[in-house]
């Protein structure tokens, strides 16, 4: 059972409801979960229960009893995968915007995790039952090449490989407005908002040490093409490093950009290289780009101007 919270709703926040509210600042349970407990009692804002649509209007102190949660463990399930490579010690997969990589709240089906299971029986356990095998994570939304463990002794080599940096990741990213210099780094810290709790930020000035760097591929009227190089592996990374330098990336709502039309915001891992603990070799792996991100460019009058390694 998780503990009793009490909040305080600050003044920006009056006009929003209840339940919006509590998902912002909860983001570890789901939208219905807490709109559940809303109506069941387990949410009293000044003392009283009230309608999950209940309006705020800033300063109330909203009491919140969490219910019981279901146990989470990774089950298998038969869906599609996309196996970009496969030795005796690691799988890479190539993800699609949308997939959620293991269960958590308000997702406990149509996971990666469960398709993985379905697929090769046996992953690594160092990430316990409900992460199998996941040594890193892609958010839902975007799409590209993620590793996987097949046994706890790789799942500890590539663990390793990502603390100290040697794992290269290379993504795709198409960002807001044009750019006034070919190249960049973004170095801010990055640490939860605390206002909107599904976000992050790099207004504090505490966090964690982040570094993005990004190349200009293409520029087009209103947006530019990215190479983006992380050196870190932070929530929300390139998100929120691109939106500090006022260049979101395209479709990120929750970012300032505007939405789009393609039910994603656009965001690829496109190559990573690492050493195989099976062979000792390099590998390096690229994940196409995703066929509703190559639509959504050619949106843009791209023509031949998009490289054709990609």
């Amino acid at each position: 059972m998780e503990p009793a919270t009490r909040l305080t709703a600050p003044s920006e926040q009056a006009g929003a409801r209840l339940d919006q509210f509590l998902h912002e600042r909860l983001p570890q349970f789901s939208r219905s979960r807490l709109q559940e407990w809303i109506k069941a009692g387990r949410v009293l804002v000044n003392g009283r229960a009230q309608r999950p649509s209940f309006v705020l209007r800033g300063g109330e102190v909203i009491d919140v009893t969490p219910g019981a949660l279901p146990s989470l463990k990774a089950t298998p399930e038969d869906i599609p995968l996309d196996i970009l490579y496969e030795d005796a010690a690691v799988i890479a997969v190539n993800k699609p915007a949308g997939m959620v990589v293991h269960a958590g709240a308000g997702a406990h089906s149509g996971t990666l995790v469960n398709a993985l299971l379905h697929r090769f029986e046996q992953l690594s356990t160092t990430g316990g039952e409900l992460r199998p095998g996941i040594v890193h994570r892609l958010d839902r939304y975007t799409s590209g090449v993620l590793l996987v463990a097949r046994d706890d002794a790789a799942h500890q080599a590539l663990a390793r490989q990502f603390a100290s940096r040697e794992v290269e990741k290379t993504y795709i990213a198409l960002a807001q407005a044009q750019f006034a210099k070919a190249a960049g780094r973004v170095a801010t810290p990055i640490t939860r908002d605390p206002v909107r709790r599904t976000r992050m930020t790099t207004r504090l000035a505490t966090g964690r040490a982040a570094l993005t760097d990004y190349k200009v591929l293409e520029q087009f009227a209103d947006f530019a093409l990215l190479e983006v190089r992380i050196g870190t592996g932070r929530t929300h990374q390139i998100r929120v490093h691109l939106a500090s330098v006022g260049h979101p990336v395209a479709g990120d709502k929750l970012y300032g950009a505007a939405a789009s039309d393609f039910g994603r915001y656009f965001l690829h891992a496109w190559r990573i290289v690492f050493t195989s603990p099976a062979s000792g070799e390099r590998v390096t792996i690229t994940a196409p780009l995703a066929p509703e991100l190559r639509a959504w460019l050619a949106t843009l009058g791209s023509g031949d101007r998009i490289p054709a390694w990609l």
